[in-house]
């Protein structure tokens, strides 16, 4: 497999990656490094691993992933986007700053956003396609539209105020029914 088809999929699996990284550049009131750096790293060390993982397992899980893994990736996207938008209607004295780069609410959202990664990785067994340079390519691309999309989330922010948390919690929730309805319709 080529170069160019190899980042045209990276960017088709960071999209929601970046998707999500907008949304959590508006909720974090003071975007630092640390925030960058962190939500980058772990969607992009789960956008590198899960394809491998899929491609180790191949045929054995596919067929619960591709039943499942909608279900899964949709749930965890709507319970934080519903909680983000529940937290932007809080008073700014009874809420803590809400930081979906820490614990494990970045878990989950690295996670929801790298099931269709896992899909991948699975179909390239299925193709004999050798996994390690795919994985390095999705793993980086996913790094920087995650870093793009905090930037942008930022901006957001500044410009909107702060409600635009609502945003946020919608933007992810719009993610969740969006993988959903993809994967209900289109398999």
């Amino acid at each position: 497999m080529g170069f160019f088809s190899i980042l045209f999929i990276a960017i088709g699996l960071g999209m929601d990656a970046f998707a999500v990284a907008i949304g959590t550049g508006v909720v974090i009131r003071k975007l630092s490094f640390g925030h960058v750096f962190r939500l980058s790293f772990h969607f992009g060390l789960f956008q590198f691993f899960m394809p491998i993982i899929g491609w180790l397992i191949g045929g054995t899980v596919s067929n619960y992933m591709i039943n499942y893994g909608h279900w899964i990736a949709f749930c965890l996207l709507v319970w934080i986007g519903g909680k983000m938008i529940r937290d932007s209607f809080k008073e700014a004295g009874k809420l803590a700053q809400v930081d979906p780069t820490r614990g494990m609410r970045l878990i989950l959202l690295s996670v929801a956003t790298s099931i269709d990664a896992l899909a991948v990785g699975i179909s390239f067994a299925f193709l004999n396609i050798t996994i390690w340079y795919p994985s390095i390519i999705i793993g980086i691309v996913a790094s920087i539209m995650t870093i793009t999309g905090m930037m942008f989330g930022e901006s957001l922010r500044k410009i909107a105020g702060k409600k635009v948390g609502i945003l946020g919690g919608f933007i992810l929730i719009g993610i969740g029914i969006k993988i959903l309805i993809e994967h209900l319709f289109l398999f």
